[in-house]
Order: structure tokens, then sequence, then C-alpha cells
């Protein structure tokens, strides 16, 4: 799991991150996109967008943390679209990391793997939480009977789904001793939007109040720390910005996620799946 220590102070001098404002992205099922409406993107590709390096096709061999950091988009992708929930409290107040995922709308999302995992947290009895599903959803659990939950090959999915929306492309590069299947950057300005709109989030459009932040702007800059590649969103910021908005970075890892999530219209899943790497 990611953390908060995880920050990587690398500065690149170059183009600075202001520049015209682009709409705010709907939190509803319909938009997705940070650009263009035709082109939806999930939380889950925006993070391969982020992290893929452009001529390569293909995400760090050394990057351990990716991996979770794609499951916790596809708990956060489920929430904003009504799919699941966490348990009802009660009386007595519980931490995020102790309430269980719910089923609260069984109605496919269309993307082969959300409706995958949703199938899996409909399944389940009992419930599990968010951490746990993580951890089961990466098949990083000593539990055999439960290795059935793992989404295998997840990357060159969320890759492929990128190659049918015209983002991505495929090829073949040799590795010596292996041939591998990448997917170099095809449409810039797909990427370029991500990119953006994590930088406005934190530059730009910098709102010091979570609860009045886009969700899924919010989510991407967390989902992008946990998995490691929010770095690379950084990379043409002048030192000013980057400085700043490694501040900002770190005033959102210092909240506390089990106080943000009771404030009027948060979602608590994407504050559960937060505690689960940060807390």
């Amino acid at each position: 799991m990611a953390s908060r220590e995880g920050l990587v102070q690398r500065r690149i001098v170059g183009s600075d991150a202001q520049g015209t404002q682009e709409k705010p992205v709907s939190d509803t099922e319909e938009d997705y996109s940070p650009l263009d409406k035709d082109v939806r993107l999930t939380l889950l590709e925006e993070v391969i967008l982020v992290g893929i390096k452009d001529k390569e096709g293909y995400t760090s061999f050394w990057n351990d943390n990716i991996s979770s950091g794609l499951r916790g988009a596809m708990l956060i992708e489920l929430a904003l679209r009504g799919r699941i929930t966490l348990d009802n409290t009660g009386m007595r107040k519980r931490s995020l990391l102790s309430r269980r995922v719910i089923m609260k709308n069984d109605t496919p999302c269309g993307d082969i793997l959300l409706d995958e995992a949703l199938r899996h947290v409909k399944e389940t009895d009992p419930p599990e939480t968010c951490q746990s599903w993580i951890e089961l959803l990466s098949g990083e659990t000593w539990n055999p009977l439960k290795l059935r939950y793992q989404i295998r090959n997840v990357r060159e999915r969320i890759a492929k789904n990128l190659v049918e929306k015209g983002i991505l492309t495929t090829e073949k590069q040799n590795f010596v001793v292996f041939d591998m299947t990448t997917h170099p950057l095809l449409d810039q300005c797909q990427k370029q939007g991500v990119i953006k709109k994590i930088q406005d989030t934190l530059l730009s459009r910098w709102i010091n109040d979570p609860q009045r932040m886009d969700k899924r702007a919010l989510a991407l800059v967390y989902l992008a720390q946990a998995s490691e590649v929010l770095e690379h969103a950084f990379s043409s910021l002048s030192d000013e910005d980057y400085d700043l908005a490694m501040k900002r970075v770190r005033e959102l890892l210092d909240l506390d996620p089990d106080m943000e999530a009771v404030k009027d219209g948060a979602d608590e899943v994407l504050w559960a799946v937060v505690a689960s790497f940060f807390k």
C-alpha cells in the first residue's frame, strides 16, 4: 500500500500549468472524459494514462503499487456510479476500515472489469471491507478459497479498452529474452486532458475543502498517489507550481478520512479507499 512518505521530491523545470480552465467533470454516470464527452474515461483508465510511458507503451516494471491502486479505483468508480456503498453504522460509530461494502444497485455498468468486481461484491456473504476488497481483487490473500476474487490482467485489459477508444495503439516489443505486447500513446490530447485535470485540481481550481471539490478529480489525485504515478502529472510544472502542488497533496494526505466521510455530500466509499491506502 502507498503512504504519504511515498511522495518523491523531483523537480523538473518546464512550462507553467496555468491555462484555459476546463469544464468540471460531472460525477454522473454519463460523463467521464476530461476533454471529449464522446470518449468516456473511467478512473482506472485515467490512472493508466497518467502512468504509461508514451512511446514505450507500458507502466514501470518497478511499480508495485499500481496494481492495488487500480483495484481501489474500481471500488470508487462503482460507488460514483451508484452501484455500491458502505453498510450503515447504526447507533454506534465505526471506522471506515471496519465497515463493509454492500450492493446498492446491481445493474451492470457496461465495463467488463467493473462488472466483474460488481459481481464479486454481489455474491459475497458476509460482505468485505474496502481494504479487504483491494487485497482480494489484487490476489493478495493467503486464503486459497478467496483467490477466485482476483481480477487478472487488469493493466492489459484497461490498455485494450483505451486502444478501442483510439487513445492507445498496440505494438510488439522485443526484450531480448521475451516479446511483449505494448500500447504506445496515440492520442496525446486525451492524456494531457487527464494531466491537466490533476494540475488544475491542485493549482488553478484548488478549493481548500474536499467536500466542494469534484469527486472524480479528488479521487484521481488520491488514486494516482496510491499508484505511485502522480509525479508523472507534475513533470511539466515550473518549480514554483511543483512545490505548491506537492504542498496541497500533503494537505490532502493529512486529512482524516473518518472525519471527511461524515460531512454532507461525502462519498463514504471514496474515503474508505483513501483510508485503506494512507491511514
